[in-house]
C-alpha cells in the first residue's frame, strides 16, 4: 500500500466450527485497519448463536453485538451481494482472511467456484496476488480436504489452521485463541502483543 493510503481488509466467517475467533480477530485488528469488511456466512450466524449466544444481524445490532463500541468501522456485506467492493479486482485492499473456514468453503475456492461474496472475493485475492489467509478447522482431515489445501496454497494463499500451541503454557481458553489469532496477525505483517513471541523453552 502506498504511503499515507487507507488500509483495508475483508473478514469471512463460515460455518466451520470456531467463530470465537473470528470475533477475537475482528477485536484485534480494528485498530489497524481504516475500514474492515464483513461478511458471514448464513451457517456462521447459526454457529455463532449456538457457539456463543449472539444473536447476528446485517445491522448497527448485529455489528454492536460482535464487536462492542469498536463496531464503527466495520461495513457488514451480505454473503450473497456480488456487487459488494470486495467481488471486483479493480477495488484495493489489503487482503483477505477467513476465520474461521470450513472445508466446504476451501473445497469451493480450490475448484474455482464463485458462488458467493466470500468464494469470489478469494477468488479475486488470489487472482490479483493479495494476501489470502485461510483458518482452517477441522479434524481429522480427509484426502479431499488435503489436496483442496494443497491447491490453495501452490495458489498462494496461506494455509493457518486453528492449532494452538502448549510451549506458551495457555491457562483458558482465550489464551488459545489468542494464539491462532496472533499468529493470523502476523502473517498479515501486524505486530501483535496478544501473545508473547517465542523465545526458547522455560526450565
Amino acid at each position: 500500500m502506498e504511503t499515507g493510503e487507507k488500509r483495508s481488509l475483508l473478514v469471512a466467517m463460515t460455518g466451520a466450527s470456531g467463530s470465537i475467533y473470528g470475533v477475537r480477530f475482528l477485536q484485534a485488528i480494528l485498530e489497524h485497519y481504516d475500514r474492515v469488511y464483513l461478511t458471514v456466512s448464513e451457517n456462521a450466524v447459526t454457529v455463532i448463536r449456538s457457539e456463543l449466544g449472539i444473536d447476528f444481524a446485517t445491522d448497527e445490532t448485529g455489528r454492536h453485538a460482535l464487536l462492542g463500541e469498536s463496531c464503527r468501522k466495520v461495513e457488514i456485506l451480505s454473503p450473497q451481494d456480488l456487487t459488494a467492493p470486495p467481488a471486483s479486482g479493480s477495488v484495493r485492499y489489503d487482503g483477505m482472511v477467513i476465520i474461521p473456514c470450513s472445508m466446504g468453503t476451501a473445497g469451493r475456492i480450490a475448484s474455482g467456484v464463485s458462488n458467493d461474496l466470500v468464494t469470489r472475493a478469494a477468488d479475486v485475492c488470489l487472482k490479483e496476488r493479495r494476501r489470502l489467509i485461510l483458518v482452517v478447522r477441522e479434524t481429522p482431515l480427509n484426502l479431499i480436504h488435503l489436496r483442496n489445501l494443497a491447491s490453495l496454497a501452490e495458489a498462494g494463499a496461506v494455509i493457518l489452521p486453528a492449532a494452538p500451541a502448549f510451549y506458551n503454557h495457555p491457562k483458558t481458553v482465550e489464551d488459545m485463541v489468542a494464539f491462532v489469532v496472533a499468529r493470523t496477525m502476523q502473517q498479515l505483517g501486524i505486530t501483535q502483543e496478544l501473545v508473547p513471541e517465542w523465545g526458547g523453552i522455560v526450565k
